[in-house]
């Protein structure tokens, strides 16, 4: 985490929550005229999903949107298929940055809408759909929406937007390299575009139109878990001749249940230890000689992620013991918690409520994770939630993020570009030279 050092005036304004009323009618006014073509975009993506770090007709399409709008810079090829957009305003002022996050999910799709992703591709050697199952067509065809407005007003902003389009959220193909932490990596917020805050959101099941948010930690840090148990293999009519690892990997599992319900304060942040695959064997007369698990640990507090690491290591290899197997514990730190800077969320919390027309709230933490924790560890972010579920009534199947059902309700657009629209001009707006 960056130290900042800031005047008394801009933690003043940092305290103070802004009115959106000096924007109002200008945003409103705007994203009711770009509404239809957002939504077309939106279609449009959504028809066209490219998995991660092959977002390349994706990033054709959006940077091809930046230019006929004529952003000042269109920086492609960033963290293989990212793009930067660069709108500098008529009057001077900082920067603030915006982004949407561009990959898709290898789903099949089962939606039924008339827009429905039929692409096919290879996946670890499977074929298999691909569908923006999390939304991300939505937060593109909303951030382009909000460069439409900030477009028509360009000669009014005070200061310069940064968006940021940005690959790999879902994870990078194999040992490559991507998403935010790449972007940062190549030097997104380095030199005179530095921005001084960062804003996004992600599409939600809730209330269509509603926003929900929390300061500080909004969204949970997730860790890979690998845990191989080891046995001896034996004839499975003898299992007294070996060592029984898929026994042993139940009494892993059983015993890890505890690390959070009975070794954890939970009073303190919630937590989460899921086991999701287990493998072992190849004969149902064969004692194997081992089992692979794999798994997900979800946490919102730092102190509390190291400890958990540390009691998952000594619950699964004690159990194992037990059993006369070994258990070989793999922990791969992933995406970092989601903290939204307190001060700004403060700040900004008007303008969401304004935006959701009254139907903005602070919720639980979310234990789903996302890579825009990386841009918030380096300026201060906030980041929250659209709710897109169907209309009352709408009896159609609705899953949640990452199902094959999951659905975006088109009315819930406008309010992400009011939103994102409003958090960007007040920011600047709010620390505007005088």
């Amino acid at each position: 985490m960056k130290e900042w050092k800031w005047s008394l005036l801009s933690i003043l304004l940092v305290i103070a929550p802004v009115s959106a009323a000096r924007w109002e009618a200008d945003i409103t006014s705007r994203t009711d005229a770009h509404t239809k073509e957002v939504v077309a975009l939106r279609h449009w993506f959504h028809a066209n999903p490219e998995l991660g770090n092959r977002e390349f007709n994706t990033a054709a399409r959006i940077a091809s949107e930046l230019k006929a709008l004529g952003f000042d810079e269109v920086r492609e090829g960033i963290a293989h298929t990212g793009i930067i957009g660069i709108l500098r305003g008529g009057r001077p002022g900082p920067v603030v940055a915006l982004r949407a996050d561009m990959d898709a999910l290898p789903v099949k799709e089962k939606t039924g809408v008339p827009f429905a992703s039929t692409v096919t591709t290879l996946w670890e050697g499977v074929e298999t759909g691909v569908m923006h199952a999390c939304g991300h067509d939505a937060h593109m065809a909303i951030l382009l929406g909000v460069a439409r407005v900030l477009s028509d007003l360009r000669a009014e902003i005070p200061g310069t937007v940064m968006f940021i389009f940005q690959p790999a959220e879902e994870g990078p193909p194999g040992d490559e390299e991507g998403g935010a932490e790449l972007m940062l990596k190549e030097g997104i917020f380095a030199g005179p575009d530095r921005p001084g805050a960062v804003f996004g959101l992600h599409v939600f099941p809730g209330p269509t139109g509603s926003i929900m948010y929390r300061p500080n930690g909004f969204m949970a840090a997730s860790d890979y878990l690998e845990i191989n148990v080891a046995g001896v293999q034996t004839h499975g009519s003898m299992p007294w001749h070996g060592v029984d690892p898929i026994a042993s990997a139940a009494q892993v599992i059983n015993s890890l249940q505890t690390v959070v319900s009975r070794q954890m304060d939970i009073s303190k942040a919630p937590a989460v230890v899921t086991i999701g695959t287990i493998a072992g064997g190849n004969r149902g007369n064969i004692i194997s000689d081992g089992v692979r698990m794999t798994g997900t640990i979800r946490t919102l507090d730092p102190g509390m992620q190291l400890e958990i690491h540390e009691r998952i290591r000594n619950t699964a290899t004690a159990a194992a013991a037990t059993m006369g197997a070994t258990a070989d514990v793999m922990i791969d730190v992933g995406y970092p918690v989601t903290v939204n800077d307190p001060k700004l969320t403060q700040e900004m919390a008007g303008v969401l409520d304004w935006a959701a027309h009254g139907e903005a709230r602070v919720v639980p933490p979310i234990m789903g994770a996302e890579d825009f924790s990386y841009l918030a560890m380096e300026v201060p972010g906030l980041y929250f939630a659209l709710g897109v579920l169907p209309e009352a009534g709408d009896d159609r199947v609705v899953g949640v993020n990452h199902s094959p059902y999951f659905y975006v309700n088109d009315r819930a657009l406008p309010v992400g570009v009011r939103a994102l629209s409003g958090l960007a001009l007040n920011w600047l707006s709010a620390r505007a030279p005088k």
